[in-house]
């Protein structure tokens, strides 16, 4: 509450916060992670986890670095849907649009936007299945589709 998250929010001691984040009812955010909202917010909706050890940036200094300093930062601001599962470990680049019930695999890097009802792993991360609900029965779905 005090963070000025909505209610039911989780969030370890150990994760750290910058900038504008803003995280919806019931959703849990484990430990060890990074939400680096300084570089155009994070929105993360309800009933989500975000596992242990997850970061997620909103800017990127790669071609600052290699230009010695020549070219800007770039910024973009990141949204995570509703009843989305990140797994431990991954990254989550900045403009990236994450779907709702969606599912990010362990140690995945995700630098392109995520369909709704969609399973993602790797580095970087491509669509390896699909999430299929049935009122509240859901099925995750590998392979082929």
């Amino acid at each position: 509450k005090r963070l000025g998250f909505a209610d039911g929010v989780s969030v370890y001691n150990s994760c750290l916060i910058y900038g504008k984040v803003l995280i919806k009812e019931h959703t849990w955010i484990g430990p060890n992670t990074l939400l680096d909202g300084s570089g155009g917010g994070i929105s993360i909706g309800h009933h989500c986890s975000v596992s242990a050890g997850v970061h997620i940036y909103t800017h990127d200094t790669v071609e600052w670095s290699l230009s010695g300093g020549k070219i800007e930062k770039k910024i973009g601001p990141v949204s995570i849907g509703d009843c989305t599962y990140i797994g431990s470990q991954s990254v989550i680049r900045m403009g990236v649009k994450v779907g709702s019930f969606s599912v990010i695999a362990s140690n995945s890097f995700v630098s392109t936007d995520i369909e709704n009802f969609s399973i993602y792993g790797g580095s970087p991360a491509k669509k390896i299945g699909i999430v299929k609900k049935n009122g509240n029965n859901v099925e995750l779905k590998y392979g082929k589709i």
